[in-house]
């Protein structure tokens, strides 16, 4: 986390990228024990918290100041973690975590994508052009 207000938005950039990772971990993971009995599926929370921080008054800008980046940390939680699908109780869908796989991918690389946009603003602000 860089500690300057000029890198409000890349901070937010990487605390959503890290969350997106780390939800990658655990896609692979369901995928990787879609057979094994009794297993739950893990996911994150994080969204929420996003929405939390950036609802409210104010313009965008505002609220991205004015974002507390420590409650902005996934959680990780078991899905469903008394239901099952299936008679092993497994409760991974392997066609939904393919879809939450390609999704989340992709919103990695959009983040990844608009971090190396803000850089390439803040250095252009630098440079003077």
């Amino acid at each position: 986390m860089i500690q300057s207000n000029a890198f409000n938005y890349v901070n937010i950039l990487d605390k959503a990228a890290d969350a997106s990772w780390l939800r990658n971990e655990l896609i692979s993971n369901n995928i990787a024990n879609v057979g094994t009995p009794n297993y739950k599926r893990k996911d994150i929370q994080f969204q929420t918290y996003l929405m939390r921080e950036m609802s409210g008054k104010g313009s965008l800008d505002q609220k991205v100041a004015n974002a507390n980046l420590n409650s902005l940390e996934a959680t990780v939680y078991t899905d469903h973690a008394n239901l099952s699908y299936r008679l092993d109780g497994n409760n991974v869908d392997i066609d939904a975590e393919n879809a939450n796989l390609t999704e989340n991918q992709i919103r990695y690389y959009t983040l990844l994508d608009s971090m190396t946009k803000e850089f390439s603003r803040i250095k252009a602000v630098l440079s003077g052009n």
